[in-house]
């Protein structure tokens, strides 16, 4: 059975800035003008993204949809606030075999965090229009982190 450092090794994955281990395996050579924004995008990217026991994905969020697919080892727990941080969703993806989903769709800036459920999580993540770092935002500013603090306090140490 392969070890998450195993994994880590085969698949040529670095430390990511939310947490975790990644690296993309696709950009998409179509490009998509993002409606409203001004932007033009890669159409999709796809990553590897492991995270092992004790690890987390810190909150975050993306100006894109992301689909996170379980690829293998135990489930990962997706933790999901909407733009308000009016409500947080905890959704479990891994095997279906064990009774959960395969893959799960996070909306376009939504905040999101994750963390396994057991030794490690592989997972496939898909970003549609495609991921770009200047889409990307960590939770760093003291207002969100309140917000969290005061709704959800067993949240906050994802940040």
């Amino acid at each position: 059975m392969r070890t998450a450092d195993t994994l880590i090794a085969e698949l040529g994955l670095a430390p990511h800035p939310e947490g975790g281990h990644f690296r993309e395996v696709y950009r998409s050579p179509l490009h998509v003008d993002v409606e409203g924004r001004g932007v033009r995008r890669d159409a999709l990217t796809a990553i590897h993204f492991l995270l092992r026991t004790g690890e987390c994905s810190r909150w975050h969020r993306v100006q894109a949809d992301e689909v996170w697919h379980h690829a293998g080892g135990d489930a990962v727990e997706l933790l999901l606030l909407d733009p308000a941080m009016e409500q947080c969703l905890r959704v479990p993806v891994g095997p279906v075999t064990q009774g959960h989903s395969a893959f799960h769709v996070v909306p376009a800036g939504w905040w999101q965090a994750a963390r396994p459920l057991g030794a490690y999580s592989l997972c496939s993540c898909f970003v549609a229009p495609g991921f770009v770092f200047a889409d990307f935002t960590l939770m760093t500013g003291a207002a969100d982190r309140a917000l969290l603090q005061r709704r959800w306090p067993a949240l906050i140490e994802l940040v």
